[in-house]
């Protein structure tokens, strides 16, 4: 009989594990700090029906394709490209809250409110939505660290389509907050996630 908790699965899953846990806590935690805990709901997790269906998804794919396919959760190579990933975007994506401080939000502002200022330096001066680049590249991470082709894809159509409704709405609001400076600012600056302008 195949032992179904390899080392190696082991050490995908707890990776696994570690990498949401940490990605949501410090969202909540970064939240609290810089908008103050009465300010602040479970709504900073990030954790909505669409996001547990996709995580529990992949989890699924992951347990068949470890009893039907166990070799494909051996190339080590694409497990700790993943991994990489996974921290690169938690890098990217945390780096861009603590940039913007209390300009960022979980929300999308709809009302200018007198501490919102339009951030252009640090990680904002290479890409407009660096928060929305790190979530990309985590989200794909994670699933490529698990070895599950058909979770990579899904979260990359998945995510990237939710990010191409996204920006151009919250553009919208920046627009109308910041005017001209915002214009030279997206037309100078990419947004982040590939293929969306």
């Amino acid at each position: 009989m195949v032992e179904v908790f390899t080392p190696t699965a082991c050490r995908q899953l707890s990776q696994m594990f570690l990498a949401i846990v940490f990605f949501h806590s410090s969202e909540y935690l970064l939240a609290v700090a810089f908008h103050g805990r009465p300010n602040v709901t479970l709504a900073s997790l990030l954790i909505s029906k669409h996001y547990l269906f996709a995580m529990i998804f992949s989890l699924l794919e992951y347990v068949v394709e470890v009893l039907l396919l166990p070799e494909l959760k051996e190339h080590w190579w694409i497990s700790y490209l993943g991994l990489a990933l996974v921290i690169i975007g938690e890098m990217v994506r945390k780096l861009a809250i603590i940039t913007a401080g209390i300009a960022f939000t979980h929300l999308i502002r709809t009302r200018r409110d007198e501490h919102h200022e339009l951030v252009t330096h640090g990680i904002y001066r290479y890409m407009r939505h660096p928060g929305y680049s790190g979530f990309f590249i985590w989200s794909v991470g994670t699933q490529i660290m698990l070895c599950n082709p058909f979770s990579t894809i899904g979260f990359a159509i998945v995510v990237w389509r939710f990010f191409y409704q996204r920006i151009p709405y919250e553009e919208f609001f920046l627009r109308r907050f910041f005017g001209a400076r915002y214009d030279e600012y997206a037309q100078r600056v990419s947004s982040g996630v590939p293929f969306v302008s």
